[in-house]
């Protein structure tokens, strides 16, 4: 994979990756109408190529902060692409405020998020027409 370049993006250039990898079976207007209104997103490129994308904004209780809609192109993943963004995420939250951090995370994505120092905090649960998750917590330091 080329040099990736990380940098904040608009929530709107997120959308057609989410909806590609996380779900195909709505259309990008729906998936804009979810999006929190603080959100901010980031995004990884190799050269011009959107290969990687994440959002984080206050959900919750008074300082926290979800982490959701993290997608990397299939062609991407193993190569730190989704690793850049999430920690650009937690970078970003802790810089403003983040207290604990949070996401419903996909089962298969577990060893990205325990990586990065999240813990389960919940058993396996089923979230309908995406699969199973975890709900994963990170105490901000």
């Amino acid at each position: 994979m080329r040099q990736l370049d990380l940098r904040s993006i608009p929530l709107a250039d997120t959308r057609e990756l989410r909806r590609d990898v996380l779900r195909p079976y709505m259309t990008v207007e729906e998936l804009a109408a979810h999006e929190p209104s603080e959100a901010v997103a980031f995004g990884a490129f190799a050269d011009d190529d959107l290969v990687a994308v994440g959002l984080v904004g206050p959900e919750g209780e008074p300082g926290d902060w979800r982490i959701r809609g993290m997608a990397t192109k299939p062609e991407a993943r193993g190569r730190g692409a989704g690793t850049q963004v999430l920690q650009a995420l937690v970078q970003h939250a802790v810089d403003h405020g983040a207290k604990r951090l949070w996401c419903n995370a996909r089962t298969p994505a577990l060893s990205l998020y325990q990586r990065a120092g999240f813990t389960a905090t919940s058993e396996e649960f089923e979230t309908p027409r995406i699969g199973p998750h975890y709900r994963m917590e990170l105490q901000a330091h």
